[in-house]
């Protein structure tokens, strides 16, 4: 039997039928190529525009935010300058109207002629008749109105009854609702401008058609008598489209800015920029010479209009938007985390109230204008990313089809069946790690066991261990360590390592195919390996990982049944112990072998653990049963950490030499003090016990020549799997 016949789940027999020089077209061609990307693939190079994709996100995310709130703060900043400038250049035309109309409605001729208007329906015989007084207080009132640019003029007495006026057709109305508040504040003594609204009277409008309804707007201030009591109000008509409406549009920034005023049902009393396309919008109607004063809601479409959006009611029933909500309630503010404008667009904004005239003032930019240094920059730094993610994208496939490339090529170097100088023969088996093959050195002709390492699992981590696994059995000279001959890389990247070539059965197969030894057997097994640890443990090395599958009996120099140790993959200097390794806190081994220590401080293992093993071994050797039996690794480790094991003895139900029996139980002491301190210890203890006579070379020639090789290497784990198996399979996974 081989000695690889350990890997006994996947191990598969066959000849070789590729020679050398059949070698694939693909294996040749490739293995330039993949000696220049070896160096990419071991550093794994595509994983660094991973992260930079993840650090660039992460400071993309906090550059953006911290821009973003720079721009709000200066945005904030902007928005209430603008309208503190528009206000106060408002308010001061506003008073300048007011003033005007003080001066205009004190003036001793206006005075005189408005007591004349006063005294009398009718004057009396040689005084001028009200038609006349009236056209000689138009007269007068003239030079002042034309200089001042006002359209016309009102005068009201105390009944709120139009006594005079520039527009025939109010004379004598009284109680007009238009006209109502700024007459009223006058009466009462107050002088003040009234927000733009409808003309009662027929006026001319831009365009010069005379019709009613066109916006104006009146300054009003109270007339006086002698005696400074007010008796009456002056109004002067003034056109919104004037200077009002081009105060407002200076607040025009950019190309989405305005200014606009409104009162409190959201009825615009000014002109938006947009009105061509309001009329698109159908917010405007599409007349000649349509203007949004006075004829736009500011509501709240729901949606951008602009981009499509239609809201299912009439634009009367929406909400207004929150600027006028807000301002009409008296608040100042400023919003820069967007709301909808009356044509739904987001926008930004600030508003505030004008509570003396009624209305309120509102500056307003689009989002998309008003942050687009911000989306420039938002939209090349996620372009950038999107390209470093593409880049990752490819590289990571193109990482993957080398690695295909890669893994193709060692496959074929091992279909082609050779390796530098080794001709490969025989697929011995599989592990975990690797495949096994039977093969020959070219000049020395000699068997050779081959290990190579799985193409599939070749990792940074993988390689480490395997070069690490064969330099540590390398350093071991001892004759029952297996001999390693040889290690090396071939160009298409496939490890390997040459090792001697066993025939034989290990120590796990030997017992579950022949069942328990002799205790005189068992103990000359178990000092040959108690002389390949004391070598191992010598040098600082601990194995880790003894069990029956890992010990290998042979014939070897003419001698029969000499172990050899194997798989030295988990050994651990004790260096490595004290520099913290990282596998210090990971469980290595197979747990039906292994110490308490090795179970609660994977880190502080030395040479005692593999003591332990030895006993473990020792004791299944002895009875064909583990030391403890459970349905879990979980009780099995509990087990080890808390239960007495029983004697061999009361195991097998039969006597067994004493001594033997207390020198397995002593290496399987829970405290590492009460075992033997050393391998080379257990070893003299094992000589002296009585039954060591009982087994020699002669009885192991005559165990040998009974089950010749072919019987005794013929197992290949026929029958139901044990609980050993299971174990070691799950702590496998």
């Amino acid at each position: 039997m081989s000695l690889f016949d350990r890997f006994r789940r996947t191990t598969h027999h066959g000849s070789s039928r590729a020679p050398a020089a059949h070698m694939t077209w693909a294996a040749r061609s490739v293995s330039h190529s993949l000696t220049s990307t070896r160096l990419f693939l071991k550093k794994q190079l595509w994983l660094w525009p991973i992260i930079a994709i993840v650090l660039l996100s992460a400071i993309g995310f906090g550059v953006h935010r911290a821009i973003e709130a720079t721009m709000k703060a200066n945005l904030r900043s902007e928005l209430q300058t603008l309208l503190g400038v528009e206000r106060a250049m408002l308010e001061r035309w506003l008073t300048t109207q007011e003033r005007n109309a003080e001066a205009m409605a004190n003036d001793g001729e206006t005075r005189k002629l408005v007591s004349e208007l006063l005294s009398s329906a009718e004057p009396a015989e040689g005084q001028p008749t009200l038609d006349a007084l009236r056209r000689e207080l138009s007269a007068s009132l003239g030079p002042a109105i034309t200089s001042h640019h006002y359209a016309g003029f009102i005068l009201v007495d105390r009944s709120k009854k139009i006594l005079a006026a520039t527009d025939p057709e109010l004379v004598g109305m009284r109680d007009v609702p238009s006209y109502d508040e700024f007459v009223t504040k006058a009466l009462d003594g107050v002088s003040s401008v009234s927000p733009p609204f409808a003309s009662v009277a027929a006026v001319k409008d831009e365009s010069g058609r005379t019709r009613t309804g066109v916006p104006t707007m009146f300054a009003c201030a109270p007339v006086r008598d002698e005696n400074l009591q007010v008796v009456a109000a002056l109004g002067l008509r003034i056109r919104p489209d004037r200077e009002f409406t081009q105060i407002l549009q200076l607040g025009r920034i950019n190309e989405t800015g305005e200014t606009y005023a409104f009162n409190k049902t959201g009825l615009m009393l000014s002109n938006s920029r947009f009105d061509d396309r309001l009329i698109l919008l159908g917010i405007l109607p599409d007349q000649p010479n349509a203007r949004s004063i006075l004829n736009v809601l500011i509501r709240d479409p729901g949606g951008d209009l602009t981009a499509g959006f239609r809201p299912q009611v009439r634009r009367s029933e929406l909400p207004v938007t929150a600027v006028v909500e807000a301002a009409s309630a008296g608040k100042t503010g400023v919003g820069v985390d967007g709301h909808r404008d009356y044509r739904g667009v987001p926008s930004v904004a600030s508003w505030t109230w004008l509570d003396k005239y009624n209305f309120g003032l509102a500056t307003e930019v689009d989002v998309a204008e008003a942050f687009g240094p911000l989306n420039i920059l938002k939209r090349t730094f996620w372009g950038l990313l999107g390209l470093l993610m593409l880049s990752s994208v490819a590289i990571f496939l193109f990482t993957i089809r080398v690695a295909r490339l890669q893994r193709e090529a060692r496959s074929a170097a091992i279909e082609a069946k050779q390796l530098g100088q080794y001709q490969l023969e025989q697929k011995l088996g599989a592990g975990a790690m690797g495949v096994v093959y039977k093969g020959r050195h070219a000049m020395l002709r000699r068997p050779t066991a081959i290990k190579l390492l799985d193409a599939d699992v070749v990792t940074d981590q993988s390689i480490a261990r395997f070069e690490r696994e064969v330099q540590i059995t390398s350093q071991l000279t001892h004759p029952n360590t297996v001999q390693i001959f040889d290690f090396g890389r071939t160009p298409e990247g496939v490890f390997y390592y040459a090792m001697e070539y066993l025939e034989g059965i290990d120590l796990q197969t030997l017992v579950e195919k022949y069942g328990p030894q002799s205790p005189g057997r068992v103990i000359y097994l178990m000092r040959q390996m108690c002389g390949s640890l004391y070598e191992a443990h010598s040098k600082g090395l601990v194995h880790r990982d003894v069990k029956p599958a890992n010990l290998f009996l042979t014939r070897r120099g003419g001698e029969a049944d000499v172990v050899k140790v194997l798989d030295f993959g988990l050994v651990r200097a004790r260096e490595e112990q004290r520099d913290g390794d990282a596998d210090d806190r990971s469980m290595a081994g197979t747990p039906l072998y292994m110490s308490p220590e090795a179970i609660q401080m994977p880190g502080s293992v030395d040479g005692c653990s593999d003591i332990y093993a030895v006993g473990a071994v020792g004791y299944f050797l002895l009875t064909g049963r583990t030391v403890f039996e459970a349905s879990t690794v979980m009780e099995l480790c509990n087990k080890h950490l808390n239960e007495p094991p029983v004697a061999p003895s009361l195991r097998l139900g039969k006597p067994v030499p004493v001594e033997l029996e207390e020198a397995i139980l002593a290496c399987l002491e829970k405290p590492r003090a009460k075992r033997p301190q050393t391998a080379r210890d257990l070893a003299q203890r094992l000589a002296r016990c009585p039954a060591a006579t009982e087994w020699s070379i002669e009885e192991a020639e005559v165990w040998w020549s009974r089950h010749d090789r072919g019987q005794a290497g013929s197992g290949t784990n026929a029958g139901a799997p044990t609980l050993g198996k299971d174990l070691e399979a799950t702590i496998a996974r």
